[in-house]
């Protein structure tokens, strides 16, 4: 299940762009297009990046499981500010029911199916 969810998430993580211009409200951090904002662009890129590191992971989640970890992590970390910052900005409320919950699902379903792989499964996974 853990290989699964890694590819699941991956390919989702390389997906922030289209979901910005399907549902602006819980993807999108500015007005207009989004190509309209170098900052949004910037976290595409990262995120696109994760998520082919994160593909590549679900061939060996041993060998990777620091980078699953920081996806864990920093994902909590990045829903943290995020739902701060939509709930300081009104018309920020759409993140509270896009990018929030799903940094949230990300890191628990990660979290989750690491913390039940065993020290004997991730040698066996390596």
């Amino acid at each position: 299940m853990l290989r699964a969810a890694l590819l699941i998430f991956g390919v989702i993580f390389c997906l922030i762009y289209p979901l910005a211009m399907v549902w602006p409200s819980g993807w999108a951090w500015h007005e207009g297009s989004p190509a309209a904002n170098d900052y949004f662009l910037m976290i595409v890129a990262v995120y696109a990046v994760l998520g082919i590191f994160l593909v590549r992971a679900a061939t060996n989640p041993a060998g990777n499981a620091s980078l699953i970890w920081f996806t864990v992590w920093s994902s909590v970390a990045h829903a943290a500010v995020m739902a701060l910052a939509a709930l300081r900005t009104p018309m920020s409320h759409g993140h509270l029911l896009g990018d929030v919950p799903a940094l949230l699902l990300v890191a628990a379903v990660l979290g989750l199916l690491m913390s039940r792989v065993s020290a004997a499964d991730r040698s066996a996974l390596a």
